[in-house]
């Protein structure tokens, strides 16, 4: 009996000594306490300290979606996250931007140069990182658990590379370092617990850095939301042909434009051209029209806000316009051209895809060479159909613009669609199946295919009615009810389950070993698009689109004495209209397309390719080409709820709670403590995500 106190009471005294990783809420040995030979059966465990608290090490990496340079706007974005999905935190965005979006603050800041191409190197948070192949990694660590008021904790970190990093600091208050890359730091802390004795924690930390791609096309890239919406004033002129001449039409003009907004004048100058470039909308990457509301980011954000404990490196490359053949194996034409600082004339096209990835892939593997990506986002096919094509046969009413739409290819019959489904896809795929496996270790499960949404649909198994309900920014627009009804019946019928036969290899005898030629596929978003296609209106609509967006068809102004100051009909200002407001339709009609981009596209055959941006041409292209019958922003949102699943499996992370843990707030007291960066041993093995 009296042994047993003894022993307690030297227990309860024993100084704290060095310990090795123990699990969370354990005792550390006390210095001096010999440690058992192997072999030897353990001691019996110590009674524990009288008021030991339940502790454990918090820790999270920061700024964990490594295309933000700012940390500043991943919290902004984590704070709209509350667990509930991609489209709720989308709406929480919407409505505290006014509608007007949230990527325009934040699409100057990211590690891409002018044209939306990957840097390098990028200065994130004040520090210069090798985007690709990261040396280390930002991380905060706390510790949670009823610490001592006012107390200082004792940390120590220890990387197996050196000395470990120590530092003393108010146990309430975060600890800022950053850990290499590719090893695993041991984070320990000293707690006192207010009578003299004190309490060892520690963990394992391992980041684990998250290689993705983002490859296919319009859909795969976000087009139809900019990340800067262009902003519209005033009326501007375009010119139509008609049979025996031309006639003009005014629509809103882009806000800021200083030249001649009429018809009369001619062609427009270069300096004017210049000059209306500089207004337009603005893109992640212009030439792809590549945009943070692509489902692809979206995904891989809302895995970088769930996940603390990975940093996800997301190499986007989609491009709108793509196909198999020139975007993914071959370059295309840039969708657009926009103005750019400094620079007076661009490329005016874009690189193939699979040439991109293929320099990327070399970048890395020079610090790995036996590091593959870990995951690829895909979406293609589409416009290997002509699904564009389809789309203008559809709204394209008018006999003068059908013509020359036909003459340069631009429009196509659902007949000319399903050829190409059944004849030219199949065998694209299988050429695509082939280049993509050596960048995934010969497995195709890692590539994470997102089908296409039906955008024509008014409920389930009810298209669209027609009309020019959405679509009267144009005079020749008017979706014919029966061509209309086709489209869809086809886009449902065929080629949303050719596509998924193509990718999944049921059925489909091009795949040679359907275990390692099957993508994962995601269609889930599907069946909620059935219920928000381009006709479905809302009381809940922003109120602009239902005093201005008029379902007759007569939404602007046709008189010429008023149209050229007050374009819209119902005379509210063009100004007023959000792109990024929540409405019942996830998809962008001609009206949203214009109001939201007013594209005008470069990468055009010669025989469309408008001479002024007074051109009839331009008022059609501009009209479709910044997004027409594309997912919103909400959309692509919930396409990400639907694709984060299947990402998770395929890079085996768990689930979240269904309680979302807040990211660590920022300290209340004083400054966080921040350790310098550990310098890597000199014999440090290269880099590799586990």
């Amino acid at each position: 009996m009296r042994l047993s106190f003894i022993l307690v009471v030297l227990l309860a005294v024993a100084p704290l000594g060095v310990a090795l990783a123990q699990a969370p809420g354990t005792v550390a040995p006390s210095p001096g306490t010999a440690t058992p030979p192997l072999g030897a059966e353990p001691a019996a465990p110590a009674a524990p300290l009288a008021g030991t608290g339940d502790f454990h090490i918090v820790w999270e990496v920061k700024n964990r979606f490594r295309l933000f340079r700012n940390e500043a706007d991943f919290l902004r974005l984590a704070a709209a996250s509350r667990g509930d999905g991609v489209l709720a935190a989308e709406d929480r965005l919407e409505r505290a931007t006014g509608g007007l979006g949230w990527a325009k603050d934040i699409v100057a800041d990211l590690c891409l140069d002018n044209f939306g191409n990957l840097l390098e190197t990028c200065e994130r948070d004040g520090v210069r990182e090798n985007y690709l192949t990261p040396a280390d990694h930002p991380i905060g660590v706390t510790l949670s658990g009823p610490t001592p008021q006012d107390a200082n904790c004792v940390w120590s970190f220890d990387a197996g590379n050196g000395a470990s990093q120590q530092t003393t600091a108010p146990c309430d208050q975060e600890i800022k370092l950053r850990v290499p890359s590719g090893r695993t730091t041991i984070a320990s802390v000293d707690i006192p617990l207010g009578d003299g004795t004190a309490q060892r924690v520690s963990t394992e930390m391992a980041v684990r850095d998250v290689l993705v791609a983002g490859l296919g096309d319009s859909i795969a890239a976000g087009e139809g939301n900019p990340d800067r919406a262009v902003e519209l004033d005033g009326g501007f002129c375009f010119r139509r042909f008609l049979s025996g001449g031309f006639s003009q039409y005014f629509r809103p003009s882009r806000a800021g434009y200083g030249d001649d907004r009429s018809c009369e004048n001619g062609p427009s100058s270069p300096t004017a051209a210049r000059d209306w470039d500089r207004h337009g909308a603005r893109w992640m990457n212009p030439a792809c029209h590549r945009s943070l509301y692509s489902y692809q980011v979206r995904t891989m954000l809302a895995l970088a806000i769930e996940q603390p404990h990975i940093a996800v490196t997301l190499v986007p490359l989609a491009c709108t316009g793509a196909t198999i053949g020139a975007g993914m194996f071959a370059g295309q034409r840039a969708d657009d051209c926009p103005w750019v600082v400094g620079i007076e004339t661009c490329s005016g096209t874009a690189p193939a895809q699979f040439a991109e990835i293929r320099d990327v892939m070399a970048a890395v593997r020079r610090q790995d060479p036996k590091r593959n990506l870990d995951m690829v986002l895909l979406t293609i096919g589409a416009n290997d159909v002509n699904f564009a094509g389809l789309v203008a046969n559809v709204i394209v009413e008018a006999t003068t613009e059908r013509i020359l739409l036909k003459q340069g290819g631009a429009i196509a019959s659902v007949a000319d669609a399903t050829k190409s489904l059944e004849q030219d896809l199949p065998d694209e795929f299988a050429q695509m199946r082939a280049a993509l496996k050596p960048f995934v270790g010969g497995n195709l499960d890692r590539v994470v295919f997102v089908s296409y949404p039906n955008p024509a649909m008014e409920t389930q198994d009810k298209p669209c009615p027609g009309g020019r309900d959405g679509l009267d920014v144009h005079p020749a627009f008017g979706a014919d009810a029966e061509r209309l009804r086709a489209a869809a019946q086809f886009v449902d019928t065929k080629f949303l389950p050719g596509i998924r036969a193509l990718a999944t290899c049921e059925g489909n005898k091009t795949c040679r070993n359907p275990t390692t030629d099957g993508m994962t596929f995601v269609d889930g978003h599907q069946a909620e698009f059935v219920r928000h296609g381009m006709c479905v209106r809302a009381p809940s609509d922003p109120e602009f689109d239902r005093n201005c967006f008029l379902t007759n068809g007569n939404s602007f102004q046709t008189d010429p004495n008023v149209a050229p100051d007050n374009p819209m009909a119902c005379g509210e200002p063009p100004s007023d209209y959000q792109p990024y407001a929540s409405r019942a339709r996830w998809i962008r009609t001609a009206n949203d397309s214009y109001f939201t981009a007013m594209t005008y596209p470069e990468g055009m055959p010669a025989i469309l390719k408008p001479s002024d941006i007074h051109d009839a041409l331009w008022g059609v292209l501009s009209a479709v080409y910044g997004g027409a019958v594309h997912p919103t922003a909400e959309g692509y949102a919930a396409m990400a709820d639907a694709a984060l699943p299947a990402v998770r499996g395929v890079l085996g992370l768990r689930t979240p709670p269904t309680v979302q843990a807040e990211p660590l707030p920022p300290p209340s007291g004083p400054a966080p403590a921040v350790l310098p960066a550990p310098q890597p041993a000199a014999t440090a093995p290269p880099a590799r995500t586990p």
